[in-house]
């Protein structure tokens, strides 16, 4: 193997316009890696903190202190400097060298984006070395194994200037033999669902995750479009089964928690402002204390053919999370994203009050490789099922698409059938079924093996 001899960083944009970071890693014996740092809009409290501008000698005048020079400056002039000369392919020294560098415990003195950066353009440039593909080098060759998709066909809160207060409304093609034919599916779903809305007097304008993002009176109403989607595409909203595609949400309800109640503040706005269509809804409930979202969930989950939910609950509400994951968890996976951020320590918590059955994994959520694959690790461990995630501000960088192969996970969540960044994701996948052949492995409705059948 082959030291490292060069590590710069530059400052990008991500799909919103705002800048983000690359990071190149470059290796003695001409390895070469390069990543680009997502960036989420609807974040947990405990996530390793991203590194702005803001307050900063570069706010005046550099994307209103949007810019990330603070951290580009921290690869370049910190961090660099003590990893040249350290072996390519030692990517947890590398990680938790930087871990130390860094010195704190949400990484906020070089940035979570710093760091991250550098860990998947060290990872990249290894697997280039050893003329490897990503996924091969991170997971060996037990890596097979290609995620039934979470596709964001409907966005709402912080994704989206619409009324929807839940975050994304998915569609996952459980019944589905391959990736390429889930895929397909999914754009049949999608296309019928953009006639429908048509139809209706929606307008089809996206959201962040390329979602479509009409002003609905209720949830129902969005789940109501995705089930005449599913059957006008011809197949059948179902948990399981021949040509079944289920239903997936993401309430990001740490988004809607005050004072220990949950409220619908975009629909409360919409109504007290009587726009149109929303002038009759003032007997419509807007507020629930725990207990009463558990029953509304759990009505949902009753009427609809919904089969994942994640974060139901805010990320302080563990009494809410416990209650429902003890009631549904054997007929819906709850997923926990802003309750456990990626984080081991706070998912060790999460398995001992048995809060969730599958947690949602973002790599920037924590920081470096070494610790996402350490979570995913931890979850498989303990019979939970892994999600490997995107976030709202993206690029066309597709290692994650890597990653849920290599850790055999087994779903992906990387929004909609539009948007180039998230496209990059979904073709990034194809080839490497292809690639794989005979080899790869899709399970469809059986990659939820903590569920009853």
């Amino acid at each position: 193997m082959s030291a490292i001899t060069k590590i710069h960083a530059r400052e990008v944009l991500d799909s919103r316009g705002n800048p983000t970071v690359q990071v190149i890693v470059e290796t003695e014996l001409g390895g070469y890696g390069s990543a680009m740092v997502p960036s989420g809009a609807s974040t947990g409290s405990r996530e390793a903190l991203e590194l702005r501008d803001k307050g900063s000698k570069y706010e005046s005048n550099w994307f209103g202190g949007k810019g990330v020079m603070l951290a580009v400056d921290h690869v370049n002039n910190d961090i660099a400097p003590e990893l040249l000369g350290m072996e390519v392919t030692e990517q947890r020294a590398i990680d938790y060298k930087m871990i130390e560098l860094d010195g704190t415990e949400t990484k906020s003195n070089f940035g979570a984006n710093a760091i991250l950066g550098v860990s998947l353009a060290v990872a990249r440039a290894a697997a280039d070395e050893l003329d490897l593909p990503l996924y091969k080098y991170l997971g060996g060759f037990n890596a097979h194994q290609l995620p039934l998709p979470m596709l964001n066909v409907i966005n709402g809160g912080e994704h989206a200037s619409n009324t929807l207060d839940f975050q994304e409304f998915m569609i996952m093609p459980v019944g589905a033999k391959s990736f390429r034919e889930a895929l397909q599916m999914a754009n049949m779903v999608f296309h019928n669902l953009a006639k429908l809305l048509k139809k209706a007097g929606h307008g089809i304008q996206v959201g962040d995750e390329g979602g479509f993002a009409p002003n609905f009176r209720s949830h129902e109403e969005a789940l109501d479009f995705l089930v005449e989607a599913i059957k006008a595409a011809g197949y059948v909203p179902a948990r399981s089964g021949e040509k079944a595609v289920a239903i997936a949400m993401d309430a990001a309800c740490s988004e809607l928690y005050e004072n220990n109640i949950y409220t619908f503040k975009k629909l409360k706005a919409a109504i007290e402002e009587k726009r149109v269509g929303f002038e009759n809804l003032g007997n419509v409930k807007l507020s629930y204390t725990s207990d009463e979202m558990i029953q509304y969930l759990g009505s949902l989950v009753d009427k609809y053919p919904i089969i994942s939910i994640e974060d139901g609950f805010a990320e302080s509400d563990w009494e809410g999370f416990k209650k429902f994951t003890a009631q549904y968890g054997d007929r819906v996976q709850v997923v926990g994203d802003d309750l456990t951020v990626t984080n081991v320590k706070i998912l060790e918590r999460a398995i001992k009050e048995k809060s969730m059955n599958s947690i949602l994994i973002k790599l920037n959520q924590i920081g470096t490789v070494s610790e996402t694959f350490e979570a995913i690790q931890m979850a498989q461990k303990a019979n939970m099922t892994a999600v490997v995630s995107h976030r709202s501000g993206e690029t066309e960088d597709s290692t994650i698409a890597d990653v849920a192969v290599a850790m055999n996970t087994g779903q992906i969540k990387t929004g909609s059938l539009s948007r180039t960044d998230r496209i990059a994701k979904y073709n990034r996948l194809l080839a490497i079924e292809e690639e794989l052949g005979s080899v790869s492995k899709f399970l469809g409705s059986e990659t939820f093996y903590n569920l009853k059948k």
